[in-house]
């Protein structure tokens, strides 16, 4: 029986392990692609190849970014006494996107969840006592997500900074239990931050 190309198949096979792309969709998608006008197609090829090869980890908090620091960490308005601690980059600019925070952020590039294999060692959490223990911060807000995942990553968080001269907070319950930050409103966002408590 005739089938596509070894070439088709491996692009529809690469798209497919894509989140949120089945078999169909990576179908569509490849043949799309086929259709495309060559400087179409090379420009996507181009532009992945830049994604790994440009981007990388701010040098301070781990967002990503093309320079050595971040946008945030060069910019010198940021309060850099405050350090919000985030799980992913998206939370970062889900944060970013409420205009109610000022300060700077570290991100942890995960969550402790020891079914998943992942311990705190395995998040840039050393990183983080590090920028704490150098001075300067008054505050760690623990802005990971309200779900288990992220409530025990902020316990592990805080048991790390146990001893440090530095108010723990962490974002208030305007989020929703088991909910994601990414998917919140500016609203509930700007609440959360702005009523945050002690830990």
């Amino acid at each position: 029986m005739a089938g596509y190309s070894a070439t088709i198949e491996k692009l529809i096979d690469e798209l497919g392990k894509l989140p949120g792309i089945g078999p169909r969709s990576a179908e569509r998608i490849a043949f799309h692609l086929l259709k495309a006008k060559d400087e179409e197609a090379f420009a996507l090829a181009d532009i992945i190849r830049d994604l790994k090869t440009k981007i990388h980890a701010c040098k301070v908090c781990f967002n990503l970014a093309e320079d050595e620091l971040c946008a945030i960490c060069a910019d010198e308005r940021r309060d850099k006494s405050v350090i919000a601690v985030v799980e992913q980059p998206k939370d970062l600019l889900a944060l970013e996107s409420t205009g109610a925070y000022r300060g700077t952020y570290h991100v942890l590039m995960g969550h402790v969840s020891p079914l998943e294999g992942i311990e705190p060692e395995d998040l840039t959490l050393a990183a983080l006592v590090e920028r704490v223990k150098a001075g300067g911060v008054v505050e760690v807000i623990l802005a990971t997500n309200p779900d288990v995942n992220g409530d025990g990553t902020a316990l592990h968080v805080a048991d790390a900074l146990k001893g440090c001269p530095v108010k723990l907070t962490r974002l208030a319950r305007g989020l929703p239990t088991g909910g994601q930050i990414e998917y919140a409103s500016k609203g509930i966002l700007t609440d959360a931050i702005k009523e945050r408590r002690g830990v």
